[in-house]
């Protein structure tokens, strides 16, 4: 079932500025950026350390590029901070299933395109004791030509 803690979702107002304090004061590095158009965000991965599972563990920093977003709709109701917490799985439909199963609302009938080509879906707050959950299959590492 879930393997690790795949990464810790934080919503900002500002992207370049969130990633200069954790370069500055942590010494993370930007692992990899994107835009995803779907969900509204522009986003930076800073990888904290490799899994025994071959995966990784991030910090996600999250910036709306529309306020309509659900980040944007979050951040403007919370404020900056934890907005989620995301579980790696290897199979992000078999355990979506079997927790929705157990009487927990998935918020997505299929998982969607998530960071790093990654798979993904959500488990309702009110079901996680408030917590908004995320469950993440890795994209396939593609092995490198030297």
């Amino acid at each position: 079932m879930l393997t690790r803690i795949d990464h810790i979702g934080i919503a900002c107002h500002d992207l370049d500025a969130t990633v200069e304090f954790y370069r500055a004061t942590y010494g993370f590095e930007v692992f990899h950026t994107e835009v995803n158009e779907e969900q509204g965000v522009r986003e930076a991965m800073l990888k904290i350390n490799e899994t025994s599972d071959g995966g990784a563990s991030y910090l996600q920093l999250l910036e709306p590029t529309r306020e309509d977003s659900a980040v944007g709709k979050w951040l403007a109701k919370n404020g900056e901070g934890v907005h989620h917490i995301a579980f790696g799985t290897a199979d992000v439909d078999t355990d979506s299933e079997e927790i929705r199963g157990k009487g927990v609302r998935v918020l997505y009938d299929e998982p969607r395109r998530g960071s790093m080509g990654s798979r993904i879906t959500f488990l309702h707050p009110k079901d996680c004791h408030g917590v908004l959950t995320e469950l993440v299959t890795s994209a396939p590492v593609e092995p490198s030509e030297h």
